[in-house]
């Protein structure tokens, strides 16, 4: 995303398939950026190129020559192309999902031996250059990660990657050099803009893949911060300053607290464990609720009845810079078309709905490819955006109201998506099918929440500094 300051960044999630209710594997992120900065969602369709394929970004110089086969995938752009594509997260044709970036920062003395590189590739670019050419999530890290070693990189990120069978978190911590982790089946991971990684087996090639030479690297210019064997990619490229305390140590802090209520640990620790085993299976409610989390329960919470230095203290997950949240799921049991599943929820996560959008469609609603930098009626984004606005003006008033909204809306998709599963495998649909019946389930979302805005703007009137209430007993 375009990073205005330091403090506009994302937070994510991964659950592997063990460790889900169904056996889901899970890859989620809150793209954060602006207040207002709409997002599009669309599906591209596969594409044979005759001559050339050329990427050239709009937000520096990088330029790379791609594959002439392109597979279909799905993708969430900018409203404008201005400052580049920033594609951040879908689901190709073989079922790989792929979400990028998690912004990171890496130290200084790692950077001045191995400097970022200005037109390296960035996060506007990564979806865009591997998730149309890739057939597995682990194909996914090591294309990026040639990509990375070969061009260099503008930033240090932080890339989710997820098939059937695994799920990667790919970390870049220099100009040139980067690992990856795949997460346990039996665990999760919760992160927020910081490099997570921890202890490297260079030996495990299974569970681990990495830049070439990193490990002379770190040690012929003496990066190493531990005197024992292990390689903690953490601290070795990593930073941890006060900053931290305060906007991304309390997120994980919170994720962990949701998953692990028994662990006691505070919300400013450093070096809390980059993966943990959940006390409790985890389902696609738990995912997306962690990503609309804002320390509910605690006295951090910005909207609760804590006192006001606690309720600011913190950098929560959800907040008002969020352009879009989603959970990229996948049940290995069933068909890709319908197995794969990206839940898309426009604006604030807290405020909006999760709508599923199945990998199988061919299109998106009207209304997911429209909303520019002026609110616009007819846009997904400005629609979800706009009860969101409503409802903070009075958030004590109208809360209550958005929650039944939201929980309607959960009973209504649930009830959908197994009429619609049902069918499309005993009745054996097509995806021209699947496309209708997906499209038609968003777009009565979508009129839910224009009808609960009229509705919040009649009662708004109430509150009008200009009301006035007549003394009867005068």
């Amino acid at each position: 995303m375009i990073i205005l300051n330091k403090y506009s960044a994302c937070t994510s999630i991964i659950i592997g398939k063990k460790a889900s209710t169904d056996g889901s594997i899970m890859i989620g992120r809150n793209e954060d950026c602006k207040s207002s900065w709409p997002k599009h969602f669309v599906v591209h369709s596969a594409k044979k190129f005759k001559k050339e394929n050329v990427f050239k970004s709009n937000d520096n110089d990088f330029k790379i020559s791609l594959p002439l086969t392109r597979y279909k995938y799905s993708a969430t752009p900018e409203w404008t192309t201005k400052y580049g594509l920033f594609e951040e997260n879908g689901f190709n044709e073989y079922g790989v999902a792929m979400s990028a970036t998690e912004s990171a920062y890496s130290n200084s003395q790692v950077l001045g031996y191995d400097p970022l590189v200005k037109d390296g590739i960035g996060e506007e670019a990564m979806v865009t250059v591997v998730l149309p050419y890739v057939k597995t999530a682990r194909d996914g890290v090591k294309r990026l990660g040639n990509i990375v070693s070969k061009y260099g990189t503008c930033e240090s990120n932080g890339v989710l990657f997820a098939d059937k069978a695994e799920a990667w978190y790919m970390e870049t911590g220099s100009g040139h050099h980067w690992v990856a982790k795949k997460i346990p089946d039996d665990s999760y991971a919760v992160i927020s803009n910081q490099l997570s990684i921890e202890n490297i087996d260079f030996n495990d090639k299974e569970n681990y893949l990495y830049s070439e030479n990193i490990y002379d690297f770190v040690n012929k210019n003496n990066l190493q911060t531990s005197e024992d064997d292990q390689f903690n990619f953490r601290n070795i490229f990593g930073i941890r300053d006060v900053d931290d305390t305060k906007y991304n140590n309390p997120r994980v802090w919170y994720g962990q607290k949701m998953f692990n209520p028994k662990i006691k640990q505070g919300p400013k620790e450093h070096n809390m464990p980059f993966v943990r085993k959940a006390e409790k299976l985890l389902s696609i409610d738990d995912a997306q609720r962690f990503l609309s989390s804002h320390f509910e329960g605690t006295k951090y919470d910005p909207v609760g009845d804590g006192e006001e230095n606690d309720k600011k203290m913190f950098r929560p997950v959800s907040l008002a810079k969020t352009q879009e949240a989603h959970v990229l799921q996948i049940q290995p049991k069933l068909p890709t078309s319908i197995g794969c599943v990206q839940w898309i929820a426009m604006g604030v996560a807290a405020e909006s709905t999760f709508v599923p959008f199945y990998q199988g469609i061919d299109d998106t609603p009207e209304q997911y490819k429209k909303g520019e930098i002026n609110y616009d009626p007819n846009s997904a984004y400005w629609i979800f955006k706009l009860a969101g606005v409503l409802v903070d003006a009075h958030y004590k008033y109208f809360i209550s109201d958005l929650e039944d909204l939201q929980k309607e809306m959960k009973i209504l998709i649930r009830q959908n998506m197994i009429k619609i599963e049902h069918q499309y495998l005993e009745k054996n649909k097509n995806n021209g099918w699947l496309t209708e019946k997906n499209n038609k389930l968003a777009e009565k979302i979508l009129q839910e929440y224009q009808k609960f805005a009229y509705r919040t703007i009649s009662k708004s009137t109430d509150f009008s500094p200009l009301n006035y209430k007549q003394n009867l007993d005068l």
